[in-house]
């Protein structure tokens, strides 16, 4: 009898640490690639220990073939990339907001002249996404992060099969949601680069000899910079606000 719960334990211990281990490695903060793999490794080995002990009631066999233990694993990972890949998402409406502010300010110029090759998003983008990383730690969204790996075991049992229906429609809705957020965030700076364009073409359109292009290119980049400093407090809270509300759908 003591073989088996030992056996039990330990096949429970498993599965929740591929459910657990999959949405550390998509877990903003934690789960980036500038974290060390050990630490990331350790930080999912660490929750999977405090939360077996709480999930393993609801085992009560132990598949006798390797097949169907194989199958179990699978699920828990699918499950655990399901959520991960769910909040991770939400996170690219700042990359997006960023890109359109670097397109809307000319700053998204310099990928195209660089000579060792354009990075993978502008220097706006990227501020804006470490800004949202600071946020989670700052306001202890993370928590919630966690308590939803510990509430995943209550919307999807080991017994219940993946919803992968459900799962494609909220990615869908998330990915759109994200790309509204992000258009929202960067309409400071959008409706100015607006209005900065009409009133350039005006001016050019009324003295075609001066040179408006290199005296709108700097005033362009300053005053946009300068919107987006000024609204950084609104973005920074409604992106927190948003965030929270999805978190609070897996808690």
């Amino acid at each position: 009898m003591d073989s088996f719960a030992t056996v039990l334990q330990v096949y429970a211990g498993g599965l929740v640490f591929a459910r657990i281990g999959a949405m550390v490695m998509l877990m903003p903060g934690v789960g980036e690639t500038v974290v060390p793999p050990r630490i990331r490794l350790s930080f999912a080995v660490l929750m999977a220990l405090l939360l077996a002990p709480l999930v393993s009631k609801s085992i009560v066999t132990v598949p006798s073939s390797v097949g169907a233990v194989g199958g179990a694993v699978l699920h828990e990972v699918l499950v655990g990339l399901m959520i991960g890949a769910v909040l991770k998402l939400f996170v690219s409406s700042l990359t997006t907001a960023g890109e359109i502010i670097s397109i809307q300010t000319s700053l998204s110029f310099a990928q195209t002249t660089n000579p060792a090759g354009a990075p993978s998003s502008t220097a706006v983008a990227t501020f804006l996404s470490m800004l949202g990383l600071t946020l989670i730690m700052v306001t202890d969204l993370h928590h919630l992060f966690i308590g939803a790996m510990a509430k995943s075991f209550d919307l999807f049992p080991f017994s219940r099969p993946v919803p992968v229906g459900d799962a494609a429609e909220l990615a869908v809705r998330t990915v759109a949601e994200s790309f509204k957020l992000g258009l929202q965030l960067a309409a400071p700076v959008l409706v100015f680069s607006i209005v900065f364009n009409l009133a350039t073409g005006l001016v050019g359109r009324v003295m075609p000899s001066f040179q408006i292009f290199f005296v709108t290119s700097p005033l362009s980049v300053i005053l946009g910079l300068s919107l987006l400093g000024l609204s950084l407090g609104g973005i920074a809270m409604v992106w927190t606000d948003h965030y929270r509300d999805l978190l609070a759908v897996f808690n």
